[in-house]
C-alpha cells in the first residue's frame, strides 16, 4: 500500500508504448504502479529505463510472462486497480505462432481474471480488446473518394461503426483477442468483477516504436525520418480512425472512476469521424511535417486489411462526457517531433535499435514469408471478390 494509503496500480505490459503512457500519468498524479512485463518487445525496455529515472521509486517493476499463473496472482494480490495491456499484437505474428498468440492473449488473459477473481475484494480491471473483433467487415459497400475509401452507407460515414455491430473474428490473433475480450465481459457478468473491454482502433503517439506490423503511424514517421522507403499494402486508400495517446489516457482513467456505471461492457474506443486519416493522407501530412514526400512501395493487399473502419465513441462518451482533444494534423506532428528528439531513426530502420541487456528478444525487422504469403493470397481472394 502506498504513503498515501491507495493501493498500487497494476499496468501489465506495462513497458510498452499503452502501458508507458498510463503509468507515467499515474505516477505523475502521485500514485504508486506496479509495472508488470516480461520485455520481450524491442524497445520496451527504453520505456522502462526513462520511467525509472522520472519516477524513482515510486514505480515498482516485476518482469514476468503474462503466461505465469502464479507471478500474476503474486502481483495481483496488493492491486487497487489493474490496465491490462500484455499481449501478442500482430496479426502476422498470429498466423507464424498461432498458439504462441492464444497463450499470450486468451489464456494470459484468463490468468489474470482467475487472479482477480481470488480476491476477497476483486480490484477493477480495463482490458484493452480491438476492432479487429469485427471481421474485414467485407459486408460492407465501400467506395473510393479521392485518395480515402468510405462506406456508401450515410449512417456509416457520420457515426462509424458502434458496439451494435456482431463480432465476427477473423485471424488467430482476432480470435485470441476476441476470446480474452469475451471472457472479461463475463466474468464481469458471472462473477461479478469489476471489469469492462475497450474495443480500440487505431492508437499512436510517444513513446511508440511502430513497425511494419503494429503502429503505423510511428511507423510510417520513423521510415520517413530515416529517408527509407515506406511499404504499403493495398492501395493507401484504407481509412481508420486514430487516437493520439494522451487522449486514450484519459478515457482509462474515466473508465475507472466510473467502473461501477460501466462494468460489464464494451466500448468502440478511437479516434472518431472528425479524426479519419487514410494512409495516402498520412503521406501528405508526413511531406508537411518533414518538408519532403517519403518513398513508397506498393505490395499486395493484406487478408484481413479492413477498407474502412471508424469508431462510433458516442456510447463511451455518453456515459463519461469523454471527448478526443487532438486533432490528426497536431497529434502526428508532436509524434514526429517527439522521434526527432528521442529516437535514433537509422537505427530503427536498420534493427540496431534494441538496447537491452537484460532481454533476449531480438529486433524482429525482417520480413515472416509464411504469413506474408497467407496475408496476400487471401487478400488478392478478398480483392477479386469485392
Amino acid at each position: 500500500m502506498s504513503r498515501n494509503g491507495k493501493k498500487p496500480a497494476l499496468v501489465t505490459g506495462g513497458a510498452g508504448f499503452i502501458g508507458t503512457n498510463v503509468a507515467h500519468r499515474l505516477l505523475e498524479s502521485g500514485e504508486r504502479v506496479i509495472l508488470f512485463d516480461n520485455l520481450s518487445r524491442p524497445g520496451v525496455i527504453k520505456n522502462l529505463e526513462w520511467l525509472r529515472e522520472t519516477h524513482g521509486d515510486r514505480l515498482q517493476f516485476v518482469r514476468g510472462d503474462i503466461r505465469d499463473a502464479k507471478a500474476i496472482a503474486d502481483v495481483v494480490k496488493p492491486a487497487g486497480k489493474i490496465f491490462h495491456f500484455a499481449a501478442q499484437v500482430a496479426v502476422t505474428t498470429s498466423l507464424d505462432e498461432p498458439i504462441n498468440d492464444f497463450e499470450v492473449n486468451a489464456r494470459g488473459t484468463l490468468n489474470l481474471l482467475e487472479a482477480v477473481r481470488a480476491q476477497d475484494n476483486p480490484p477493477p480491471l480495463v482490458f484493452t480488446s480491438t476492432n479487429k473483433v469485427y471481421g474485414d467487415l467485407a459486408d460492407i459497400k465501400i467506395a473510393a473518394n479521392g485518395n480515402r475509401y468510405e462506406p456508401e452507407d450515410k449512417y456509416l460515414r457520420e457515426h462509424g461503426f458502434s458496439e451494435k455491430r456482431s463480432v465476427d473474428f477473423h485471424s488467430p490473433y482476432g480470435c485470441s483477442k476476441g476470446a480474452a475480450d469475451q471472457y472479461v465481459l463475463d466474468y464481469a457478468r458471472t462473477f461479478d468483477i469489476p471489469a469492462l473491454v475497450f474495443r480500440m482502433s487505431c492508437i499512436y503517439g510517444v513513446h511508440q516504436f511502430g513497425n511494419e506490423d503494429q503502429g503505423w503511424v510511428a511507423h510510417f514517421l520513423i521510415r520517413a525520418i530515416a529517408g527509407s522507403p515506406i511499404t504499403i499494402y493495398g492501395d493507401g486508400k484504407q481509412v481508420r480512425d486514430i487516437l493520439f495517446i494522451d487522449d486514450l489516457v484519459d478515457a482509462f482513467l474515466l473508465a475507472h472512476e466510473k467502473m461501477d456505471q460501466l462494468s460489464g461492457k464494451a466500448f468502440n474506443i478511437g479516434g472518431g469521424p472528425r479524426n479519419t486519416i487514410s494512409l495516402l493522407e498520412l503521406l501528405r501530412i508526413i511531406e508537411e511535417v518533414d518538408g519532403k514526400r517519403p518513398e513508397v512501395d506498393f505490395a499486395e493487399w493484406r487478408a484481413a486489411d479492413q477498407l474502412y473502419y471508424v469508431s462510433d465513441t458516442r456510447k463511451f462518451a455518453e456515459a463519461t462526457g469523454w471527448k478526443p482533444k487532438l486533432n490528426v494534423g497536431s497529434g502526428v506532428a508532436r509524434l514526429y517531433h517527439w522521434l526527432l528528439e528521442n529516437v535514433d531513426s537509422e537505427s530503427i530502420v536498420k534493427g540496431r535499435w534494441l538496447q537491452n541487456s537484460e532481454s533476449s528478444a531480438v529486433a524482429r525487422v525482417t520480413t515472416m514469408p509464411r504469413s506474408k504469403r497467407l496475408l496476400q493470397s487471401n487478400g488478392r481472394k478478398k480483392l477479386m471478390a469485392a
